[in-house]
């Protein structure tokens, strides 16, 4: 008899424990519903991916209705920097600049999203756009810009941006941040190479909740979709969270193998106008350095390396990434030049062996070759897409022209190699193309 009773309470102490487990999925599952609706609400929820996933998220994506709700109204300054404020507060001027496209917040789920930073101070503001406005004329895929930009440029970005067309706005959502650095050497930071550049360095600090961007300087120009170079990030092994070309690829002409006084990445270096970051790995890894035996996190490395080479850097927070990685070989992916062709790939003849096989995929015209006549090849390329009319037929209006501009730069040495930078280009606008054709 005892036998049984106990065997009945067995059977009622577990069925007590399914009913309280049954209540407790119900109403986890009702919490999920509610978190769904507010993610699905503003684009896309957040990701909380494992420190070494391997694909990029679509973290740090939030509509303008969602922001209002949940932001606490806190202001961003020097003395009050992203990166100091509690979680769940956006601050002024960090919650999206513009809604959402209609239709988009169902396509994101199930299209990936490139993201694209870039870092706009003084005269910037239309090679800025001309470098937007070439990555959203040939990306199939929606893109979303953080733009860093002094506070005077923000209304100039935004008119500028909501006056394109509405097809092509519909390709793209852009987010406005001031500019911000640690209160501690403020003004050091800022000036530290060119205005505002060195705020790179702070993009994982700043954007916390996105987990992989791509990082690129104004004076870029995209010849192929972004997406192209976004799926590197799928190439990262377990170890890598950041991809960069070398400084150069002919040791007889790098500048780091023979003038540097630090340290730096590999025999030539690594530029950093071109940067694909994991930065969920980036946040949590713990460096290697020159200055403790500690290794320290990326919050933690940067004001302390600052100031041990601040006296022996040229190019600024340049050099302090070739210092970190000198140091950190094994967690830096290095892609090949033609993800960042420079006037030194072409100007003393070909030495990028990649573009010349498969063509030019980004074009980078530092040194401000756009703006003045010692690079032509470089200056007809950012003029015909930075005066291309959006409704125009891409082929006879923006290739054809460029095709024949570029003839009258072949006394050049760029100019000779300019059939460079046309092959990608070409296919780019076919597929562009043919791509609005079967939409028809």
């Amino acid at each position: 008899m005892r036998c049984y009773l106990h065997a009945l309470l067995l059977c009622v102490v577990f069925t007590l424990l399914s009913l309280l487990y049954g209540f407790s999925q119900l109403a986890s599952t009702l919490e999920d519903g509610d978190e769904g609706s507010v993610k699905h609400h503003g684009g896309s929820g957040r990701d909380t991916g494992h420190v070494f996933r391997k694909t990029p998220g679509l973290a740090g994506l939030r509509g303008r209705e969602e922001g209002l709700d949940r932001c606490k109204s806190l202001s961003v300054s020097y003395w009050n920097p992203y990166w100091r404020l509690p979680a769940d507060v956006c601050g002024v001027n960090s919650l999206l600049e513009s809604s959402f496209r209609s239709g988009s917040v169902a396509k994101e789920l199930s299209e990936e999203r490139s993201h694209l930073a870039v870092v706009a101070c003084g005269p910037r503001l239309e090679e800025t756009l001309t470098m937007l406005k070439s990555a959203t004329l040939f990306s199939k895929k929606p893109l979303h810009f953080y733009i860093f930009a002094e506070d005077e440029l923000h209304d100039s970005f935004r008119n500028a941006l909501e006056s394109w067309p509405q097809a092509v706005q519909a390709k793209f959502s852009y987010s406005i941040y001031p500019i911000t650095f640690p209160k501690e050497n403020a003004k050091e930071w800022k000036k530290l190479f060119k205005p505002c550049a060195s705020q790179r360095l702070f993009l994982p600090l700043i954007l916390k909740e996105v987990d992989s961007l791509l990082y690129v300087d104004t004076d870029i120009l995209f010849l192929q979709p972004v997406e192209d170079i976004w799926a590197l990030l799928s190439q990262f092994n377990s170890t890598q969270l950041a991809g960069m070309a070398p400084e150069h690829e002919e040791p007889r002409i790098g500048w780091y193998n023979r003038f540097a006084r630090h340290p730096y990445y590999g025999k030539t270096g690594i530029n950093s106008g071109v940067m694909l970051m994991n930065m969920t790995r980036l946040r949590e890894k713990v460096f290697k350095n020159d200055m403790t035996a500690v290794r320290l996190q990326w919050k933690e490395i940067l004001m302390p390396l600052l100031q041990k080479y601040k006296l022996n850097i040229t190019w600024g927070d340049q050099d302090l990434l070739n210092i970190i990685f000198s140091h950190n070989p094994g967690s830096l992916y290095v892609f090949p030049c033609q993800w960042n062709y420079r006037p030194d790939h072409c100007m003393y003849g070909n030495n990028c062996q990649h573009a010349e096989r498969e063509g030019v995929f980004i074009l980078h015209g530092n040194r401000g070759v756009y703006h003045s006549d010692k690079q032509p090849a470089f200056q007809v390329v950012y003029e015909a897409i930075r005066k291309y009319p959006f409704s125009e037929d891409l082929e006879t209006s923006l290739f054809r022209p460029l095709e024949a501009l570029l003839q009258t730069t072949t006394h050049t040495y760029c100019g000779r190699a300019s059939h460079l930078f046309t092959k990608r280009l070409k296919r780019s606008i076919t597929s562009v193309q043919q791509e609005a054709t079967l939409k028809r």
